[in-house]
């Protein structure tokens, strides 16, 4: 396995723990656990940068002039970071919505 596919993984396994923790935030607030909400949004946060790096210097190598191939691995590596991105801002609007809704 060469690099670029270590480091599409390395971006999809990131972002795909985010999701986990941004969706059981949501599934947090919904029982009122509003802290324990908002430490699974830290969390997902916390994989988020670690997924950030490596995808930081792919766009450094590409501005620099690299010829990075966009295979199928990485535009699903980019859609998963994306997605998360998404899911991110739809669990702060839900934890929202939920501590209006139960006071």
């Amino acid at each position: 396995m060469g690099e670029m596919e270590l480091i599409c993984f390395q971006l999809i396994t990131s972002a795909g723990g985010a999701k986990s923790n941004y969706i059981g935030a949501i599934q947090k607030a919904k029982e009122g656990l509003y802290e324990e909400a908002e430490n699974l949004i830290k969390e997902g946060d916390e994989m988020m940068k670690q997924g950030h790096l490596p995808h930081t210097d792919l766009i450094q190598k590409e501005a620099a002039g690299e010829d990075l191939h966009m295979g199928l691995i990485l535009t699903h590596a980019e859609d998963q970071m994306m997605s998360a991105e998404v899911f991110k801002i739809m669990a702060e609007e839900m934890i929202e919505l939920y501590r209006k809704v139960n006071g």
